[in-house]
């Protein structure tokens, strides 16, 4: 069991009634060329802003760009075929349920400082 002295929280040592420092903004990355992958089999980032996009049971601003019917007029990349496959393995006809939120997986990138200390290497097979 972990004793409360040894714990230490992200926001440092200030009480929760405390005015902490100010969040530093995250510049997200600009609409741009796809951005590179760490490790195999990790979903790609967004390279584009995301701030308001509605992704809901009824509607998904993300394949108003990104589905196979709209993604070369919009210059966006499709959605991957394993989109289109239920849990079983089974094709289907629209995007699956389990891959319609996209940002379950996809998220944007930002230049922010690291929450805690990484040394995460990219693997050779990955690199560019």
């Amino acid at each position: 069991m972990i004793n409360a002295e040894e714990l230490s929280s992200l926001r440092g040592d200030h009480p929760l009634d405390e005015v902490s420092k100010v969040a530093e903004k995250k510049n997200w990355a600009k609409d741009g060329e796809p951005i590179s992958r760490n490790y195999v089999q990790q979903p790609p980032l967004i390279p584009h802003k995301i701030k308001g996009y509605q992704i809901n049971l009824k509607f998904n601003k993300c394949l108003s760009c990104h589905s196979w019917k709209k993604y070369r007029e919009s210059g966006a990349t499709k959605i991957s075929q394993t989109h289109f496959k239920d849990r079983d393995g089974n094709d289907l006809a629209e995007v699956s349920a389990r891959r319609y939120f996209c940002t379950q997986c996809h998220v944007p990138q930002a230049n922010a400082k690291p929450l805690v200390e990484n040394t995460f290497k990219p693997v050779d097979a990955v690199k560019n």
